[in-house]
């Protein structure tokens, strides 16, 4: 079968690892006709939170809202934010991104950014969403919270949320799903999530999804690698039953 030149690439969770990004995209090498899509969580935790939004914006990449930067958007959005709710998002990454700023300054267009992203992106054949769907509510009222924290719940669903497309997600760091090494990709039923935890020392996994041509590609932040893997080599399959969901 022939490669689709026209490409549709999803982009797992950067967490300010903006150097990885550049070896994952160098690696990707991206065409004018090639659709490029983030799935939040740009920022907190690595080194480079600044550089990978300001990659993200200046290069018109559509790009999903994470939980990461609705914590930030929490954070600044008033003067009378409850310290609890600082220290929580400072404890999270914040305080790298903050970091990562000139005078540790986030600027205005920035925030005006982020405060554009959508929750999800239909693609047809295919739905983008940072976290996941609540499995037992109707889309039209799924909340910001569902989008952008759920977990087990959606993991284990026992069967597709949508009849026609697949939902891939990130949010979720793939090897803390039963069975599901550092590095892999994790596949449910109705889903796929591809955030194979690139902060995390267990892992160091930035991973790209070429969805039209079931090609992934990889970049290892902490060892400098990259690999490229056919979709089949690089995904578990994760059994629903086993997912403990919390009540």
């Amino acid at each position: 079968m022939s490669e689709i030149s026209h490409r549709r690439i999803v982009i797992g969770d950067v967490h300010g690892h903006y150097k990885g990004l550049m070896r994952l995209m160098e690696a990707i090498a991206p065409t004018s006709d090639d659709e490029i899509y983030f799935l939040g969580d740009l920022i907190d935790r690595g080194p480079q939170s600044a550089q990978v939004v300001n990659f993200v914006k200046e290069n018109r990449y559509r790009c999903l809202l994470g939980n990461h930067e609705q914590m930030l958007l929490n954070v600044l959005s008033s003067p009378n934010t409850p310290a609890s709710m600082i220290q929580t998002w400072l404890y999270s990454g914040g305080q790298a991104t903050i970091s990562s700023y000139e005078k540790a300054t986030i600027p205005q267009e920035h925030l005006e950014w982020m405060r554009t992203l959508p929750t999800h992106i239909d693609l047809g054949d295919f739905w983008l969403v940072h976290a996941g769907v609540k499995p037992s509510v109707p889309l039209e009222e799924q909340t910001v919270e569902e989008f952008c924290w759920v977990r087990d719940e959606f993991h284990s669903q026992q069967k597709p949320y949508f009849p026609n497309k697949l939902i891939i997600t990130g949010h979720t760091i793939t090897f803390t799903l039963p069975g599901v090494a550092p590095g892999k990709l994790a596949q449910g039923i109705g889903w796929m999530d591809i955030d194979t935890g690139a902060y995390h020392p267990r892992s160091g996994w930035l991973t790209a999804l070429d969805v039209d041509n079931s090609l992934v590609y990889q970049a290892n932040v902490l060892k400098n690698s990259l690999r490229t893997l056919p979709l089949n080599e690089a995904v578990v399959k994760v059994d629903p039953v086993k997912i403990k969901v919390s009540r």
